[in-house]
């Protein structure tokens, strides 16, 4: 993309890394996972964020078969079913061999599958599909729409990614590309994920919570059970909370212990308490590390003719929140 200095449609590679990186972690070196299970999980994400009548009026279901809903994700759950049989079957049969192979996330459920402990809570298949469908729905849309909008964000606020960079550059030097173990030493990048994920939460009312006992909220009760939709992205723009809260401004964060890790409620996009994002390590690491070596390899820059202030904050709806029009970008090399 550099070589023709072309605008590319920035969004479509940031969601087939974000996958590939989900995928290789899940199945190792499984051949033919990528196109099948990319269109497998697209429709998967598509219906969970669609329309469903029975969600809000149960005795209305049939609208949803009436309308192809219910057939489109019986489908999708057949596929899926059938894909993951064929993967833990492919697993089941491999044996490991010294250090010419590496575990992957499903040898490792296998093998706790057969722990005498362990195996009492991933009891059968069904556990270990579970668990991967948690993993491909949490970890692989919400990963690609926090870069999305982090590089949304730093192209409206071309200082704030010089800054970035300078500091990343400056850190790695001639080295070639950031690892891991560099990441805590990038303080500021650090900062620029905490502010966006204030701003731009990739799942803005996390997942449907339901109350356990009745309760008295400021004089309203609520009654058990009722499903309770916690907005991260409203709490994240209070004013009472932040100051200039629609600022895109990271220094905010300097000598500040507000920490997006379930301790201060100010800011929640993976959660509180025990039902707190369980991939947030994971998640955090990706996009840090990606974030992290997309500055220091590139310049970026928008095509020819636009402008900062014309590049759109439209979002698109769905359980994850991205942008509505792709992100076009032109890039060159970083000469170091």
């Amino acid at each position: 993309m550099s070589s023709s200095n072309a605008p590319f449609d920035f969004s479509e590679m940031l969601i087939s890394l974000t996958s590939k990186i989900i995928l290789r972690v899940a199945f190792g070196d499984y051949n033919g996972s990528d196109g099948r299970f990319n269109r497998i999980l697209t429709e998967m994400q598509k219906l969970l964020g669609g329309f469903w009548v029975a969600d809000y009026f149960p005795w209305l279901g049939w609208i949803d078969a009436v309308s192809g809903m219910r057939g489109r994700l019986e489908r999708n759950f057949k596929e899926l079913d059938e894909f993951y049989d064929q993967v833990i079957e492919e697993h089941s049969k491999t044996s490991r061999v010294g250090e010419t192979q590496k575990d992957d996330f499903i040898h490792v459920l296998l093998r706790l599958h057969k722990d005498p402990i362990y195996g009492k809570t991933i009891s059968s298949r069904n556990h270990i599909k579970g668990i991967l469908s948690d993993v491909f729905v949490g970890g692989t849309d919400t990963s690609f729409a926090t870069l999305e909008w982090t590089m949304t964000e730093l192209m409206r606020n071309p200082e704030v990614m010089d800054k970035a960079q300078q500091e990343v550059r400056s850190i790695i030097g001639n080295k070639g590309k950031v690892e891991e173990d560099d990441l805590k030493h990038l303080n500021y990048l650090k900062l620029v994920v905490k502010e966006v994920l204030r701003l731009h939460p990739p799942a803005p009312l996390l997942l449907p919570r339901e109350t356990t006992k009745n309760c008295m909220i400021k004089g309203h009760t609520i009654l058990s059970k009722t499903r309770v939709f916690i907005n991260a992205k409203a709490i994240g723009m209070d004013p009472n909370a932040w100051r200039n809260p629609t600022y895109f401004w990271p220094e905010r964060f300097v000598d500040n212990d507000v920490d997006f890790k379930g301790q201060d409620f100010r800011l929640v996009p993976f959660g509180v308490g025990r039902r707190i994002c369980p991939g947030i390590n994971f998640g955090v690491a990706i996009v840090e590390l990606v974030l992290a070596n997309l500055l220091y390899c590139f310049d970026w820059e928008l095509p020819f003719g636009m402008r900062k202030e014309n590049l759109d904050l439209e979002e698109e709806v769905g359980i994850t929140v991205h942008r509505k029009n792709p992100l076009y970008l032109t890039v060159k090399p970083w000469l170091h």
